[in-house]
């Protein structure tokens, strides 16, 4: 008897996750969500994004391999409150054989408007030896279709940004006429 391929997999441009809650905890003293439970929202949608390609808590057990992220650029847009439901799209930008090029946007959910942007690099790890490592053949072949799906999708805006003070850079501050809540873009 032939042994069984695996199922085709197939992707939406971009990667939409399930609709998730603000937990009241993650407000800070400025009254919006702190800062670190927007990573663990990004996080969220990663494992959800990455369990239909095959890098879940399954893989990491058979495999002893996983991916870590390796850097991160948070842009953020407009605060979120207690009572905001989120989602986030994810668009895998590039890929190589252990490395991975990912976008993803934090929306309200209902209302769509971008409460945050963040760019990220992801590699894959071989968790005996704590090192980064090749991809598994359908895994990589996974992340192919994903970024065949995703390229048809114009090239984030801000990917690509680097932070700057001195005329390289596009500023979000409100002392160059943006606010908290609608920040302005502008060249200097």
């Amino acid at each position: 008897m032939p042994a069984k391929k695996p199922g085709a997999i197939f992707f939406f441009a971009p990667f939409v996750s399930s609709t998730m809650h603000i937990e009241p905890d993650w407000i800070d003293y400025n009254g919006h969500l702190n800062l670190a439970y927007y990573h663990v929202l990004f996080d969220r949608s990663l494992d959800e994004a990455f369990a239909m390609v095959g890098l879940g808590p399954d893989y990491v057990e058979a495999r002893r391999a996983s991916y870590f992220i390796a850097e991160t650029h948070v842009l953020y847009a407009r605060e979120l409150h207690y009572e905001h439901p989120v989602r986030v799209t994810l668009q895998l930008l590039d890929c190589d054989e252990k490395r991975m090029h990912l976008y993803l946007e934090l929306r309200h959910a209902t209302e769509g408007w971008l409460s945050a942007s963040c760019e990220m690099l992801g590699l894959h790890v071989d968790m005996g030896k704590r090192k980064v490592t090749p991809f598994p053949e359908e895994i990589r072949r996974n992340l192919e279709i994903m970024r065949a799906a995703h390229a048809g999708l114009p090239r984030p805006d801000n990917a690509g940004r680097r932070i700057s003070l001195r005329g390289d850079g596009e500023s979000r501050t409100p002392d160059d006429g943006g606010s908290a809540e609608q920040p302005r873009r502008t060249r200097h």
